[in-house]
């Protein structure tokens, strides 16, 4: 909820050239209070972050600030805030899903803040499915071709999915969970659905696939996916002392059901592509929502 990292800007260096910078009177430069350039780090195809970091992009650029939107993978987005190259990431699932990146690179790192309070992994099937549990499973895999269509390998999702829920519903001699990315899974979902075929698919909430397809989560009763998490916002370390105004609106930014799902709705779907497109639609429904975040 994902691939090695190479070309991470080198930090010493820009430590140097930040310094320089400052040396000679450049306010925009350093990293300090007055640094008005923010990178954010995205994962593609994870509509939720994708919604938070568009919408904040918006917010923070209207006053005035420089924000430069990185997509990256999980793990190079965790090893990039870890070395000060990406200073924001808005989708950071805790304390599960990405609780082997916060072991590894956690003490360098700051929770700023909550912003969604439940979110599950889940397995979904479409409405049309036999199966309810995921004990259903059991005994099928020919009949699925011993697929769960996942995402990311280097997801938390996959590692909870293949890791914890075949083995403990034993299925892992029946099934693998697939990888490939966010966007793969969906177009096998919707191949699918569209046939009236069967398929098992590894997904989470929030997500807009629940709105757009008919589809249901399968029953968890072994508590496998484990406990919800929340959705937060991490920082590289210092980003709070650096930029305390960014670090208070977001500490405080909260986004429910309705909101998020509405502006994941136009992203994804009608401004597929042109997320400015989709912002400017929803501001003009939540402008007031939208001026409290920021003071």
């Amino acid at each position: 909820m994902r691939f090695k990292f190479k070309g991470l800007t080198v930090a010493a260096l820009a430590l140097t050239l930040g310094l320089s910078a400052a040396a000679c009177g450049d306010s925009d430069s350093g990293g300090g209070e007055n640094d008005k350039e923010i990178t954010i780090g995205m994962v593609s195809g994870w509509a939720e972050g994708e919604a938070a970091t568009q919408l904040w992009k918006r917010l923070l650029t209207d006053k005035g600030y420089k924000v430069d939107v990185k997509t990256l993978d999980t793990g190079p987005l965790y090893a990039g805030m870890s070395k000060g190259d990406v200073d924001l990431f808005l989708d950071s699932w805790l304390p599960g899903t990405h609780e082997d990146y916060w072991k590894q690179y956690g003490d360098k790192l700051e929770k700023v803040g909550a912003w969604y309070d439940s979110a599950p992994l889940t397995i979904a099937v479409p409405d049309y499915s036999p199966l309810q549990s995921l004990e259903d499973l059991k005994g099928k895999g020919a009949k699925y071709g011993g697929k769960i269509i996942g995402i990311e390998k280097s997801s938390g999702l996959y590692r909870v999915s293949q890791e914890k829920m075949l083995p403990a519903y034993g299925l892992e001699d029946e099934y693998k969970v697939t990888t490939s990315s966010t966007a793969a899974m969906l177009t096998e979902l919707k191949k699918a659905i569209d046939a009236k075929e069967d398929i098992v698919v590894t997904l989470w909430r929030p997500h807009w696939a629940y709105s757009k397809y008919p589809i249901r989560d399968l029953k968890d009763p072994k508590g496998a996916m484990g406990k919800p998490d929340a959705v937060y916002t991490v920082a590289r370390e210092g980003f709070s002392k650096d930029q305390p105004e960014v670090a208070g609106w977001l500490k405080n930014f909260k986004m429910d059901d309705e909101k998020l799902g509405s502006l994941e709705d136009l992203m994804e779907n009608k401004y597929k592509g042109n997320p400015d497109q989709a912002v400017d639609e929803w501001l003009k429904s939540n402008q007031s929502y939208a001026t409290s975040l920021t003071g």
